[in-house]
C-alpha cells in the first residue's frame, strides 16, 4: 500500500485530481440502480490513499473535494429530474443544480481529509473526521444524508448493524476497519487477514426467512401518475378514478393507503371526493396525501378518512425539501429575480409541528413519513412513543424513473432496520412495498406500474439499541475523539517549539 501511495503521489497534480474524481465516481456503482455493494470500498479506500499522497492541508482539501464531487455527481444524477418537469422554466438549472450539489456535498469530504491532514494524517484520524463529516451532512442546513456510504450495505449482513449502531455508528465501524487495514506495517500483510475476513462476512446477503405476521393486511395504492401529467386537468380524472377503482377492488384489507398528494385538491374543498372514497372503501379507513390550507399557510399533509369519508386524523409534513417545498433565503431570490426560483419564493409550504403518531385501533399506531422525511434517521427516532409500524407516503415521480426512486426506497429500508419496525410505503409511481423489521421486502409493486397491493403487515420486532440511544452516543464519541486529536496535535507542535499563534505556524 505504501508503494501504491508513492506511485499515485508521483502523478502530475492534474492527473491526481482526475483520478480522485474517477475513484469517487466509481462509488456510484455501489448504489441503486447498480447496487454492487462492495464497490463502496473504492472511494473510501481512495480517501485514505489520497490523504497519504498529500503533504499539505490544501492538497488534502482539493483531493478530498475531487473525490467527493465525483462520488456525489454520479450517485445523485437523479437530482436533475425535477427540473425537467417544467423544462421550459427550470430545465436550464438542471446541470448547475447537479454540479453545485456535488461540490457542496463534496466539501464535507474535503473538510474531512483536510482536518485529518492538519491533525497528523494517520488513518485512525481520518476515520474520525470522515464519520464526523457524514454526521454533519445529516444535520447541517436541515441535512441531506442521501447516499451515505452505509446505504450500500442494505442487502447484506453488515447492514443489520444499523439496528445496533445507526447510520453514523456503522459508518465509524466501516471507516475503522479500513483504517485498520491501511495501518498494517510493511511486510506484515498477514495482519490484515482478520479485517478482510470480517469485511467478507459482512457482505454475505441477508437470509430470506419467514416473517412474523401482525394478523393485519394493508392495501397500497399506486396510480402511476407522471409528474408532468399529474396536475393536468385533462388527466386528473384518470388518476383519481384509478385510485378509487383500486380502493373498491375485491378484498378486505384493514387499512388502505394512497400516496403523497394523491388528490389534486385542497382538503377543505374535497369532501365530495372523500364521500366517494369512503363508499369505495366499504368501511375500511383510508390514508391519503393531500394539500391543505390553514389561514394563509399551505401544508403538504396526509389525512385519515373514516368509513363515512370524514377526516378523523391529520398530519402535516414537518421536514420540508429546500428549493422544492420552500425557498431558503427567499428574499434573495426575489431580489435577484432568478427565473423559476423567483416565482417559487412567493409560495411554498409551511412546516408542521413535528413527528406524531396516527391511531389505527387494533392495528396499533403508525409514524407517518411524507416523502423526504424517511431520509432522516434522527427524525424517525423522534417519535413521541414507539409505533407499531412506519408508514411512508411519497411521490417519487419527481425523482425520475431510474436511480432516484430506488435510492429513496433503500433509505426507507434503512429506517425499518434502525427501528426494528415494519414499514408500509405507498408511492405514486413506485416503489410501493411492505418492508419487515430487518429491512427485507415482503411484497412490492415495481416502478412505473399502476396497480394495488394487498399484503400482510409484519409484526414489530424487538426495540433496537439504536432506537433507544439515537445519535447522541456517537456524536459524543466523535466529539471526544476530535478533541483528543486536536490536543495531540497541539502537544506535538509545542514539543517541536512551534507557536500556534505565530502567522504561518
Amino acid at each position: 500500500m505504501i508503494l501504491l501511495t508513492a506511485r499515485i503521489a508521483a502523478l502530475p497534480r492534474w492527473a491526481l485530481m482526475l483520478l480522485a474524481l474517477a475513484l469517487g465516481g466509481a462509488g456510484a456503482l455501489a448504489h441503486d440502480p447498480f447496487a454492487i455493494g462492495p464497490v463502496i470500498f473504492v472511494p473510501l479506500v481512495a480517501g485514505f490513499v489520497l490523504l497519504g499522497t498529500a503533504s499539505t492541508v490544501r492538497q488534502a482539501l482539493l483531493r478530498g473535494w475531487a473525490l467527493g464531487a465525483g462520488y456525489f455527481a454520479l450517485t445523485l444524477t437523479w437530482i436533475t429530474e425535477p427540473f425537467q418537469v417544467d423544462a421550459a422554466t427550470t430545465g436550464w438549472m438542471a446541470p448547475f443544480a447537479l454540479i453545485l450539489l456535488a461540490l457542496l456535498l463534496g466539501s464535507f469530504w474535503a473538510g474531512a481529509l483536510a482536518l485529518a491532514q492538519w491533525a497528523g494524517g494517520q488513518a485512525w484520524i481520518i476515520a474520525l473526521t470522515w464519520t464526523s463529516a457524514e454526521m454533519l451532512r445529516a444535520y447541517i442546513f436541515t441535512g441531506f444524508p442521501w447516499a451515505t456510504p452505509v446505504q450500500a450495505l442494505i442487502d447484506v449482513w453488515a447492514g443489520q448493524g444499523l439496528a445496533w449502531l445507526g447510520p453514523h455508528g456503522l459508518t465509524l465501524i466501516l471507516m475503522a476497519l479500513i483504517a485498520a487495514a491501511m495501518s498494517v506495517p510493511r511486510g506484515k500483510a498477514v495482519w490484515a487477514v482478520p479485517v478482510i475476513i470480517i469485511a467478507a462476512v459482512g457482505f454475505v446477503p441477508v437470509a430470506d426467512r419467514p416473517v412474523s405476521d401482525s394478523g393485519h393486511t394493508v392495501r397500497l395504492i399506486q396510480p402511476n401518475a407522471p409528474q408532468d401529467e399529474k396536475w393536468d386537468p385533462e388527466n386528473i380524472p384518470t388518476f383519481v378514478n384509478r385510485q378509487i377503482d383500486f380502493t373498491a377492488a375485491a378484498g378486505t384489507p384493514d387499512l388502505i393507503i394512497w400516496p403523497e398528494t394523491a388528490l389534486p385538491y385542497l382538503a377543505e374543498n374535497a369532501q365530495v371526493v372523500f364521500d366517494v372514497i369512503g363508499e369505495a372503501a366499504r368501511g375500511v379507513p383510508v390514508v391519503l396525501g393531500i394539500q391543505r390550507r390553514e389561514d394563509e399557510d399551505y401544508f403538504n399533509s396526509l389525512i385519515v378518512l373514516d368509513e363515512a369519508g370524514q377526516i378523523v386524523q391529520t398530519y402535516d409534513k414537518h421536514h420540508l425539501v429546500p428549493f422544492g417545498e420552500y425557498m431558503p433565503a427567499e428574499w434573495l431570490f426575489r431580489h435577484i429575480n432568478v427565473g423559476g426560483l423567483a416565482e417559487r419564493a412567493e409560495g411554498g409550504y409551511a412546516a408542521g409541528p413535528g413527528p406524531q403518531l396516527l391511531d389505527f385501533g387494533a392495528m396499533g399506531t403508525a409514524l407517518p413519513l411524507i416523502c423526504y422525511e424517511a431520509v432522516f434517521a434522527h427524525d424517525v427516532g423522534r417519535a413521541p412513543e414507539r409505533p407499531a409500524f412506519l408508514m411512508q407516503l411519497t411521490n417519487d415521480a419527481w425523482f425520475g424513473v431510474r436511480s432516484g426512486p430506488q435510492q429513496h426506497f433503500a433509505q426507507a429500508r434503512m429506517r425499518a432496520i434502525e427501528q426494528g419496525l415494519p414499514m408500509v410505503r405507498a408511492a405514486n409511481t413506485g416503489i410501493s412495498a411492505v418492508i419487515d423489521p430487518k429491512g427485507r421486502v415482503t411484497a412490492s409493486l415495481g416502478l412505473n406500474v399502476a396497480g394495488y397491493l394487498d399484503a400482510a403487515l409484519p409484526a414489530p420486532g424487538a426495540v433496537t439499541l439504536y432506537a433507544r440511544t439515537g445519535d447522541v452516543p456517537w456524536a459524543l464519541a466523535l466529539l471526544l475523539g476530535l478533541m483528543v486529536t486536536v490536543l495531540r496535535r497541539a502537544r506535538a507542535r509545542r514539543a517541536l517549539g512551534i507557536d500556534e499563534r505565530k502567522p504561518g505556524a
